[in-house]
């Protein structure tokens, strides 16, 4: 493969007067592929799996607050940001896309498939929660790690975050990047974000969704319980799921290339719906 440069960042206003980041890349005409990160990160959380979607229409977005976003608003709802993707979807004439979330991303592709439907053709949720409220965990890390930060960030906060969303080997550098993307995010941020997350209750809703839901999932997810997984498959009609043996929260900076090809697969059987072969995943289930 020649060597890849990521796309330079583009900036869309709002209606609501926001800029949002994104970078774009890949012709349009075929499914478009809308990207979106985790809480703190930004569109280059999915740097990795660029260069494997080249020949695909993709987009992928700095949520408010994120990345080079706008950061002086109000709120950091899950959804805030869905709203905010939806509009950009209007600026930019995007046709039904296939929507991609990590983490708090899938929450808010989740919430896009609910809300929104009318846009979105299919969700890839990978590292999904079926909930944040239930989960003491995170609650506790809330309420001691993440509501006492001052005005700004300490690196060693961003670091033991970000190294905790692996489990196998990852290049250095891509660590470095995502640590210094989470120190671009204001603390005050931080402090919203996370305080909204166990705020949207969007389980119960799930099965509004009418469109197919792929789920990847890594088994070494220190964050996200294989039962998250099972909720998360019964309540949603048309939902697969493939598991990464071994792999931690962050499947797409762990295996970017096998990632890009679930993606590539899932979208392939969107766009002809004729075919009924398996995903070639390793492990792949439907819900019941």
């Amino acid at each position: 493969m020649n060597a890849f440069i990521a796309p330079k960042p583009k900036y869309v206003r709002l209606r609501n007067g926001l800029l949002l980041e994104y970078v774009e890349q890949g012709p349009r005409g075929g499914e478009t592929l809308l990207l979106l990160h985790g809480i703190t990160d930004s569109w280059r959380s999915f740097e990795p799996v660029l260069p494997f979607l080249r020949h695909r229409h993709v987009i992928s977005v700095s949520v408010r607050g994120h990345g080079g976003s706008d950061k002086a608003i109000a709120t950091y709802r899950i959804r805030d940001f869905a709203e905010d993707v939806a509009d950009l979807a209007a600026q930019l004439t995007l046709p039904r896309f296939t929507v991609v979330g990590h983490s708090m991303g899938a929450a808010v592709a989740l919430r896009l498939a609910i809300e929104r439907p009318e846009l979105v053709r299919g969700v890839v949720a990978a590292g999904a929660f079926a909930g944040f409220a239930d989960k003491p965990a995170l609650l506790e890390f809330i309420d001691s790690t993440i509501m006492p930060i001052g005005n700004t960030v300490p690196r060693e906060i961003a670091d033991s975050f970000q190294r905790d969303t692996v489990n196998g080997p990852v290049a250095p550098e891509l660590l470095e990047t995502m640590i210094d993307e989470c120190l671009r995010t204001p603390a005050a941020v931080w402090r919203a974000a996370f305080a909204e997350l166990p705020k949207d209750n969007f389980i119960d809703e799930v099965d509004r969704i009418a469109v197919p839901v792929l789920l990847v999932w890594g088994d070494a997810d220190s964050f996200v319980p294989e039962a998250d997984q099972r909720r998360l498959m019964l309540r949603i009609r048309q939902s697969a799921r493939v598991i990464y043996h071994g792999v931690g929260h962050a499947v797409h900076w762990e295996q970017p290339e096998r990632f890009a090809l679930d993606v590539d697969r899932f979208v392939d059987r969107l766009e002809r719906p004729d075919r009924r072969e398996r995903q070639p995943t390793s492990e792949t289930a439907l819900a019941a």
